[in-house]
C-alpha cells in the first residue's frame, strides 16, 4: 500500500511546491497524489511527472497521506526522493 511506502520512506518531499521543485531538479523517484486534493493544486505536479516519466501513485485521502508523512495536516502531494 502506498501509505506504508510513504511512512517507511527515509527521504520525502511533502507538499506541492516542494514536489514541483524536486521534480525540476530531477530528484524524484515516485510521486504520490491524494485523489481528494483540488485539481488546480495537483495539475502541475501530474503534468511535470508525466513529462519526466516519473511514476504517479494515487491515494484516497490527503489526511491519511499527511499522517503517513508524520504531519498533522493533509498533504496533496508527496515525492519520494532518489
Amino acid at each position: 500500500m502506498s501509505y506504508e511506502k510513504v511512512s517507511q520512506a527515509t527521504d520525502l518531499v511533502i507538499g506541492t511546491k516542494q514536489t514541483l521543485k524536486a521534480l525540476e531538479q530531477e530528484e524524484v523517484l515516485e510521486v504520490v497524489i491524494a485523489k481528494d486534493a483540488e485539481p488546480r493544486v495537483v495539475n502541475k505536479v501530474e503534468a511535470m511527472a508525466s513529462v519526466k516519466q516519473i511514476p504517479i501513485i494515487y491515494v484516497d485521502s490527503m489526511k491519511k497521506l499527511g499522517k503517513a508523512c508524520g504531519i498533522d495536516v493533509g498533504a496533496a502531494t508527496v515525492a519520494l526522493k532518489k
